[in-house]
């Protein structure tokens, strides 16, 4: 009789929705940054996705990329953030997203973690907050502290790769 043990070499499912998170980012068209965020339900079922990018109807072509000039040829007063894509494109009841997990690759400003409190979504889990003495960062850490809203940064083992075979 063959041997009849699980596979051991499985991703998490920190993993797991991580790795989702980055792989819409991978849908982004900014040229600087790529964001992604994976909502989770608290029995590990994936609510939504989305990833910062332009409004509907925006024209990419045509969106103000840039990050530096007057503010309004820049894309920062345009751009929707992938936490806040992710919670508009949930089609369920809002109830649903009260207590769930966003996974997302950069720690959140202070305008989505509003939106992230506002929703019921209690915890965020991220790879990255290299903006996290800005304003925003610092503002963003006082309202979830506030509002109870945990975060946490993801560690993977070092050099951990996911490679997606699409042949």
């Amino acid at each position: 009789m063959g041997e009849n043990k699980k596979r051991r070499d499985y991703i998490s499912w920190d993993e797991y929705f991580m790795s989702i998170a980055k792989l819409s980012a991978m849908r982004s068209k900014d040229p600087n940054t790529q964001v992604g965020a994976c909502i989770v339900s608290n029995d590990n079922r994936i609510l939504s996705i989305g990833y910062n990018g332009a409004p509907n109807g925006f024209d990419d072509e045509k969106f103000p990329w840039g990050r530096d000039g007057e503010t309004l040829e820049t894309k920062y007063p345009y751009v929707c953030h992938a936490e806040m894509n992710a919670i508009l494109n949930y089609r369920g009841s809002k109830k649903d997203l009260e207590n769930a997990k966003i996974y997302v690759d950069l720690f959140p400003c202070n305008e989505c973690a509003k939106i992230i409190i506002q929703s019921g979504i209690k915890e965020v889990i991220f790879l990255s907050d290299k903006y996290a003495d800005s304003e925003n960062n610092i503002a963003s850490r006082r309202l979830l502290d506030e509002c109870g809203v945990k975060y946490k940064k993801l560690k993977l083992e070092k050099g951990k790769e996911i490679l997606i075979d699409l042949k």
